[in-house]
């Protein structure tokens, strides 16, 4: 989830309009197409999904949009959400069932408001959902809450976990069992703001030339709430084996950082935001290096972008939102889900959702 800086709609329909035109042509009966999926939840607008299998189901976690009357600007104010559900099926193409509110922002003692892209976990019987929101003095934090079901109801701690910071958390089980938080996102989350190891309330960024901002990484202790270690930088490569530049616009981190392991490899994928693609990185352990491998989702109708990766009865999803369902309101947003596929190398095949579809999900 991140901010929205303000720009036309109509300047944002024609740079659709415009990838439309020139990816076209480009598009092979091979390639995933998600532009005819329909969004999972029409009752609400939901964004940010991230999804897991448990208990044998398919489970998502969304953020939910509402119209909250703020006005909009580049902090991201007005994505003022302030409850989570919880939304689960039991095979791809059903409907969704609604599990109702897992947590509201008036249950968190120590958060404000806020409440953006969030994850769930397990671990031995309990499930663990975090959350980003702001605290009393509007600096992001991200907290933790439990239930015995992954449909909730989630139940926060008092306070949240010592030494996060900024938004979007996503927590990854490895295989030998330890669990790894990532996290981050500039501009409206803040993670320009911590580069001195500490929180300055002013916005800077580095120069084009220099490696871009980095997402976070941190194990998890053993209760699941709380930092095991200092967070590190996640280093993401270009192919020449130096760090992304911060003017690298079309490859470097902004946002909604996920992991997902697959033959051998750790995926990091990511929204480069403002360019609005999804793209992906290979590593070889959880901590990385990553060396930018390509976009795994082109730009969607909307501002944002953010996704989940997720294996489920053989197959490999895609989720991720758009502005389809509000006709375009970037800030009213709904979820949706794409099979995806990987070439013989261990590349991701590319899905635009800007082009006519060209095989069934």
């Amino acid at each position: 989830m991140r901010s929205t800086p303000i720009r036309s709609f109509g300047t944002l329909l024609f740079a659709l309009v415009l990838c439309y035109a020139c990816s076209d042509s480009k598009q092979t009966k091979n390639q995933p197409s998600a532009h005819h999926l329909e969004p999972l939840v029409t009752d609400l607008y939901t964004a940010d999904p991230s999804a897991h299998v448990f208990e044998g189901n398919l489970y998502i976690y969304p953020s939910h949009d509402f119209e909250s009357g703020i006005p909009e600007d580049d902090l991201g104010s007005h994505f003022n959400m302030k409850d989570y559900h919880v939304y689960s099926m039991e095979s791809v193409g059903e409907e969704l069932k609604d599990h109702g509110v897992a947590l509201r922002v008036d249950d968190v003692p120590w958060a404000k408001r806020q409440m953006w892209a969030p994850d769930a976990a397990k671990k031995d019987s309990t499930y663990y959902l975090y959350f980003p929101a702001k605290d009393e003095n509007d600096i992001f934090r991200i907290g933790v809450a439990t239930s015995k079901s992954p449909s909730g109801p989630f139940h926060p701690e008092a306070k949240p976990i010592d030494g996060s910071f900024s938004i979007d958390p996503a927590v990854f089980k490895d295989t030998d069992g330890s669990y790894y938080m990532y996290f981050g996102g500039i501009w409206g989350g803040q993670l320009q703001r911590w580069q001195s190891g500490e929180y300055i309330a002013e916005d800077t960024y580095p120069a084009d030339n220099d490696p871009a901002i980095s997402p976070k990484v941190a194990k998890l202790s053993n209760d699941m709430k709380q930092f095991a270690e200092l967070p590190k930088d996640i280093v993401i490569l270009a192919k020449d084996g130096k760090p992304i530049t911060a003017g690298a616009n079309d490859k470097r981190f902004f946002e909604a950082a996920w992991v997902h392991h697959y033959k051998g490899k750790y995926y990091f994928s990511y929204s480069t935001g403002d360019t609005h693609n999804i793209a992906y990185a290979i590593g070889d352990n959880p901590y990385g290096p990553f060396t930018y491998a390509g976009v795994i989702l082109k730009p969607v109708l909307g501002w944002t972008n953010h996704h989940s990766i997720v294996e489920y009865n053989g197959k490999w999803y895609l989720f991720f939102h758009d502005s389809s369902l509000s006709e375009g309101k970037t800030h009213l947003r709904s979820i949706k889900m794409a099979e995806l596929k990987y070439n013989p190398d261990g590349t991701i095949q590319t899905i635009d959702a800007m082009v006519e579809p060209k095989n069934e999900l």
